[in-house]
């Protein structure tokens, strides 16, 4: 039907596999629709080439890409050990000491973590992706704890540890964190994303401090610890008081076990389409592409349940930053995307979508509704802030969304938003209309069935009030 139409998103990590302009160019190309660089690896000169290059490939495409920032959080990670190696036996008193510098072969290792005034006895500790379980036995000093080794295997040096019932009281934004934050304000980051959040509270401290450095970036919050999820109650503030959410299932299922993992999809999924906020599924999606040139067939159903659930974005980890086809890999990403958008409509969700305005709704589900019922080519959106396409995205519509503002940001933002292709022009009352004659005519948009005139449903509203958008046109052009 159109160039545009792959309503679920692309995002795709930024790494070694990818660390050319060339290569960003041909993954953007491809399909790509944001790209992640996650503070976790890398540093912020190789993090400013990355964006530089990531916005030439957007231009070059004339397309708008997102740019999102993943914060490390408090990652607690072990720290060098002796030989990179130790054994470890059921049963075995393990020290954690953040004040060790030098492990010399022991059972006392150091951890870039003061977990001393976290955690209490009794709780678990998971180390190495939940390879070794253990235990809290007691607080040995200031800076070190004591946990009780619950079965056999080795850790290595710097490998990560989950503590699924630790109660970080907020304090999940570390230094390097506020620093990584002054960084992004300045090199313009569409989105930001907040690891292990734990409750609304974490949300509302980022956007404070985003604020203080002048940033409109968007908060996407990341739901991966047990706390999180812990009641219904919790996960819908969390969902209400970022602007999205990333289904993060590695760690999740580490912290809350696997099963765990795709009910928590499905009611995340469903939450935020209720609530209009972006929803991203991530982790693990074609990780045998690392290595193979091919998915498993399990993998490709996990994507395409994603699509049918009607995730907004679906996300490529190490498939992109380190994996062997990076390309291939995001060409075999949308190639599902499409096969299963094309055949199976997005699933139907309890709750009718709603905002934070009525207007909004109320005429974002006219304009889906007209659009489906008179077939469409295209729904026109005019906006200042972007809260309109959110919005009429979260109908889930059938029908692609071309959406147009005069301010960049807004643009980006949008290009992870379901449905969503927005472009950048200079405000005019016809502007919608006359970015929607510009790509039909450029061959960017095609009408159905060989017919001359492309129908489209415009949404528009006032120059620069936000919050006016008040009417719907159905215009042939």
């Amino acid at each position: 039907m159109s160039k545009l139409f792959k309503r679920t998103k692309i995002l795709a990590t930024i790494g070694p596999a990818v660390d050319s302009p060339e290569k960003i160019e041909e993954i953007i190309m491809a399909g790509v629709n944001a790209c992640r660089l996650n503070c976790s690896h890398g540093s912020d000169e190789e993090r400013a080439r990355h964006i530089g290059w990531i916005r030439a490939a957007a231009a070059k495409k004339g397309r708008s890409v997102a740019i999102l920032q993943d914060l490390q959080g408090p990652k607690i990670r072990l720290g060098m050990l002796k030989d990179n190696h130790l054994d470890l036996k059921k049963g075995d008193e393990l020290i954690l000491d953040s004040a060790l510098e030098n492990h010399d072969g022991g059972l006392t290792v150091p951890v870039q973590y003061n977990l001393a005034s976290k955690v209490k006895p009794g709780e678990p500790i998971f180390m190495f992706d939940g390879k070794i379980k253990s235990h809290v036995v007691e607080i040995v000093s200031d800076t070190a704890i004591k946990v009780e080794i619950e079965n056999e295997g080795f850790i290595m040096s710097k490998k990560g540890l989950n503590l699924p019932d630790t109660d970080f009281g907020g304090d999940i934004l570390t230094q390097k964190d506020l620093d990584d934050i002054k960084f992004g304000a300045e090199h313009d980051f569409d989105y930001v994303a907040l690891s292990f959040v734990q409750s609304a509270s974490d949300i509302e401290k980022l956007k404070q401090i985003l604020l203080s450095h002048g940033s409109t970036a968007k908060v996407i919050a990341k739901i991966e610890t047990k706390k999180a999820i812990e009641t219904d109650e919790a996960l819908e503030a969390i969902v209400k008081a970022a602007d999205g959410i990333m289904v993060a299932r590695g760690d999740m299922a580490v912290e809350a076990g696997a099963e765990v993992v795709p009910i928590v999809q499905r009611k995340l999924i469903a939450l935020c389409r209720a609530n209009s906020k972006l929803c991203i599924v991530a982790t693990q999606m074609l990780s045998s592409m690392v290595d193979n040139p091919e998915p498993t067939r399990a993998e490709v159903s996990d994507v395409a349940i994603a699509v049918i659930q009607g995730a907004d974005v679906v996300m490529l980890s190490d498939e992109t930053a380190n994996g062997k086809y990076p390309l291939e890999t995001v060409q075999e990403m949308k190639k599902v995307i499409l096969y299963a958008q094309n055949h199976s409509r997005v699933a139907t969700i309890s709750q009718a979508p709603t905002g934070d305005f009525e207007v909004y709704n109320a005429i974002s589900h006219a304009a889906a509704r007209l659009a489906e019922t008179i077939d469409a080519d295209v729904i026109v959106c005019q906006t200042k802030s972007g809260t309109t396409s959110r919005s009429i995205a979260a109908q889930r519509p059938n029908v692609p969304i071309v959406s147009v503002t005069d301010n960049a940001r807004v643009a980006n933002q949008l290009a992870m938003i379901y449905a969503n292709t927005a472009f950048v022009r200079e405000y005019s009352d016809n502007y919608g209309y006359d970015l929607a004659k510009e790509l039909k005519e450029s061959g960017y948009i095609h009408t159905k069935d060989g017919k001359k005139d492309l129908l489209a449903v415009i949404v528009s509203g006032g120059k620069d009030k936000i919050g006016g958008t008040d009417t719907i046109q159905v215009r042939y052009v």
